[in-house]
């Protein structure tokens, strides 16, 4: 089926990129500082949300839903395992990413990651993390939600990485709660570790191979927030990847809804 699903996923894929570049041209640059008010969103993030779900469509997957997120502002501490699955956040909230500096030099996919607001991060680099963090901490004052994968990159076969708890400070800086987002790839309730990165594979593989794949659920588990405790940063990261880890694990009767 493979070769099918290609043949009428990339024509898609392609309308779907055109009508993402007059999104951000129309849209995002028109008014890409909206925040949420009284807990409604705006209308830009509604289109966020509206081309992430479509996106994930096109590859097969259907967005999924379980709990809910916190008003804007929150700092979403998720698990990583695929460049996907910044959409799959996305398809149920818009927020401003931290991601790696190298995405803003890649064909389009740098654009419309600026364009949406994502903070990039050169890693390794002190001075480059120290920027990022204000960043993060004038994005969540000025009332916008921001999205981090405390695990520094992309676990493999369902390998959950330590959190980094430095990440951790803009919340306690800003004062605003933290809330873990697990983020879960199925198929008849039962999880699929092979959704993101393989070892050694690049984006392009990645993306080409799951262009090809049969159907999944892509879930997005909005968690428990951790208490903010500004002398333990360390336990902040700790508890959130404990509930990332558990809602990861198949569960009998999981109660989601799309």
């Amino acid at each position: 089926m493979r070769p099918l699903r290609y043949a009428w996923r990339v024509p898609l894929l392609l309308l779907h990129i055109v009508l993402g570049i007059l999104l951000c041209a129309l849209v995002l640059t028109w008014n890409r500082d909206a925040v949420m008010k009284d807990g409604r969103e705006p209308f830009t993030h509604r289109m966020i949300r509206w081309w992430s779900t479509a996106l994930l469509r096109v590859f097969g997957l259907r967005s999924v839903r379980v709990g809910n997120p916190l008003a804007d502002p929150v700092l979403f501490v998720a698990n990583h395992t695929s460049w996907i699955d910044i959409e799959l956040l996305h398809s149920q909230r818009a927020a401003c990413f931290v991601a790696k500096a190298e995405i803003a030099s890649w064909p389009l996919v740098g654009w419309l990651a600026s364009a949406g607001g994502t903070i990039f991060h050169r890693r390794g680099s002190n001075h480059s993390l120290a920027a990022v963090m204000q960043v993060m901490v004038e994005r969540l004052r000025g009332g916008r939600s921001v999205a981090v994968f405390p695990e520094g990159g992309t676990g493999h076969n369902g390998v959950l990485r330590v959190f980094h708890a430095r990440i951790f400070q803009a919340a306690l800086d800003a004062e605003v709660p933290v809330q873990p987002v697990a983020l879960r790839f199925a198929r008849d309730g039962r999880r699929v570790v092979d959704a993101g990165f393989r070892e050694h594979e690049n984006f392009m593989q990645n993306f080409l191979r799951l262009l090809g794949e049969a159907p999944l659920d892509a879930e997005v588990h909005f968690l428990e927030p951790v208490p903010s405790t500004p002398d333990a940063r360390r336990r902040m990261a700790e508890l959130s990847r404990e509930r990332i880890a558990q809602a990861l694990e198949d569960q009998p009767n999981r109660d989601s809804r799309a």
